[in-house]
């Protein structure tokens, strides 16, 4: 339970925590940074990882020269890359296995279903979609990996969702993290990355709920 209470007071007070990585590792915090995500996309695990939010604080410290935005979007962006890339493979590898059984612990199946069923909908443009969902982002690659895509395809929308994401949350925190009422409120507006990121999944829930 305390580790659950250390998470969640990492996400609400990000800006916080993220200017102490800096004030501590200097420009090694880009290792830490790329670590969180590479582990939030490689990973079917660790979903609940942040990301967009993540993504929008390192900008905002980029706008106030505490580190290097060029930097942290090269290797933010290679970090997802390469996240999607291992989830791919490690779906690829036991994805069909996994598919095949209802009982394993280290997976949420309602999860996996519910990628399954966007990648039914959206076809190949899930992997660039599901980068600006949380959850989903995860388990895109892993279903992919499954059979769902070629790896040449995969690895080309791969790129272009990775680099899209990096970059539209990076540059969106560092032209609007600064503006005064948003630096007041980061919580909050930190907070409200995460509602609006989640939403576009519970949405779908519901209505498969209901669908059902």
């Amino acid at each position: 339970m305390n580790y659950v209470l250390r998470f969640i007071d990492f996400l609400v007070h990000l800006d916080v925590h993220l200017d102490a990585l800096i004030q501590t590792h200097g420009s090694w915090v880009h290792g830490i940074l790329f670590l969180i995500v590479f582990c939030e996309t490689g990973f079917v695990v660790t979903p609940f990882l942040p990301g967009d939010s993540l993504l929008f604080a390192v900008g905002t410290f980029s706008a106030r020269g505490s580190i290097d935005l060029f930097t942290s979007m090269v290797v933010l962006s290679t970090a997802a890359i390469l996240g999607d890339t291992v989830n791919y493979w490690i779906g690829h590898y036991v994805g069909p296995r996994v598919f095949r059984r209802e009982d394993v612990r280290w997976l949420n199946r309602k999860h996996l279903d519910r990628t399954h069923e966007f990648f039914e909908k959206y076809g190949a443009k899930t992997i660039i979609l599901a980068r600006f969902v949380p959850i989903v982002r995860t388990f895109a690659p892993f279903v992919a990996g499954v059979g769902a895509m070629t790896y040449g395809k995969f690895f080309l929308y791969n790129v272009v969702g990775g680099i899209l994401w990096v970059v539209s949350l990076t540059l969106a925190g560092y032209f609007f993290g600064n503006i005064p009422i948003v630096r007041k409120n980061f919580s909050l507006v930190i907070l409200g990355i995460i509602v609006v990121s989640v939403l576009p999944a519970v949405t779908e829930a519901l209505r498969h709920r209901r669908r059902s």
